[in-house]
């Protein structure tokens, strides 16, 4: 049987002397891993459209056991991210969570839209690398299954307070005068915080990084959006740790 897709390539592992088996992210068929042949040879239109982070059209055969890549032509390589190295740490590490958070063999059009618009951006350069990480992060979690419930206090249904809390391990709210009831641990929001962690996870896509904080607040909202992950995913994401170690 022969798919024809467009895809995002999250990972590529040498095979041979010009042969690659890559983790792609399609529209059609969600995470796919597929061999293909010849990629790594200069002169193959293959080897361009075969790289990381790369955005393709494929043609792709399946077997019973696997899948092959007969073409594939780049559509879009997102060259200003590959030339900051801050940048690509970020892009590699939202491939790792691709890899984790994305359907399998079904579907992922909203997946794959995410994950190019958040790439459009940072190859843009007009808004903060801050807002498109928590943005991404948080909106990923929500498509994969794992939305939290930012509606309200889940004690007391307050809707806004100056002293509002997220706690990670629940995904959940509680206000200032129902924070003491908590053990677990929690990080502060505020009013403005929680305001843009709602705007991450409930906005539609094409508003999705347009929003501002300040500098301190973004540092909060990252930490948050990253907390809600470990607590949530048990997986130690290598890229991120490269990353911080960009920003240090």
């Amino acid at each position: 049987m022969k798919i024809t897709t467009d895809g995002l390539v999250i990972r590529e592992q040498s095979l041979k002397e010009q042969d690659k088996v890559l983790t792609v992210l399609t529209s059609a068929n969600g995470i796919i891993r597929a061999f293909i042949h010849g990629a790594k040879s200069i002169k193959s239109p293959k080897s361009t459209a075969s790289g990381l982070l790369t955005y393709s059209d494929f043609e792709i055969y399946k077997s019973r056991d696997n899948y092959i890549i007969d073409d594939a032509r780049a559509k879009e390589v997102f060259m200003p991210v590959r030339r900051d190295i801050e940048k690509l740490a970020l892009g590699q590490y939202f491939c790792e969570l691709l890899a984790v958070l994305a359907p399998e063999e079904s579907q992922a059009d909203d997946f794959l839209r995410l994950a190019l618009n958040a790439l459009y951006f940072l190859s843009k350069g007009d808004r903060p690398v801050s807002v498109i990480k928590s943005a991404f992060e948080l909106k990923l979690m929500t498509m994969a299954g794992f939305m939290p419930d930012l509606t309200c206090c889940c004690e007391c249904g307050c809707y806004e307070h100056e002293n509002m809390i997220f706690i990670p391990e629940s995904g959940k709210l509680l206000c200032g005068d129902c924070s003491g009831i908590s053990k677990k641990k929690h990080i502060q929001t505020g009013i403005s915080i929680t305001h843009a962690m709602r705007h991450c996870v409930y906005s539609e896509m094409k508003k999705l990084f347009a929003f501002t904080l300040p500098d301190d607040a973004l540092s909060v909202l990252e930490y948050a959006s990253e907390n809600y992950i470990a607590a949530q995913v048990p997986k130690n994401f290598k890229t991120l740790d490269f990353y911080k170690t960009l920003r240090i």
